[in-house]
């Protein structure tokens, strides 16, 4: 006759997914934060350089810190000959959805099989 022992987890689910959810949010911002730097217009290499990612528990911010990064991502008529374009953050919000899904989830799941 087999025995079967039920062992207690020895860590909290609940906080085991807040702290999976904590790093898919900073993984997923870094990686919008990547997509949109090449989205970025490049003139100098200022705008796609100034990307940063401000992380705090669940919540993460990516910005562009340049005097223009506001005007160049809101004005749809300018030309970037050298590449990128305007609604270079807003496009990859939208388009990475799945993508950013999908690392927030494998974060919390990789951090409740630890």
């Amino acid at each position: 006759m087999a025995t079967f022992r039920r062992t207690r987890p020895t860590r909290d689910p609940r906080q085991a997914v807040h702290d999976g959810t904590e790093r898919g949010v900073y993984l997923a911002a870094e990686h919008l934060k990547g997509v949109a730097q090449q989205s970025a217009p490049v003139d100098e290499s200022t705008l796609r350089n100034s990307a940063a990612v401000t992380h705090d528990g669940t919540q993460a911010i990516v910005s562009f810190d340049t005097p223009y990064a506001a005007r160049q991502h809101e004005e749809l008529t300018w030309h970037h000959p050298r590449g990128g374009g305007a609604k270079y953050l807003e496009r990859p919000m939208v388009t990475e959805q799945p993508v950013i899904r999908a690392i927030v989830t494998q974060a919390i799941r990789t951090n409740l099989v630890q």
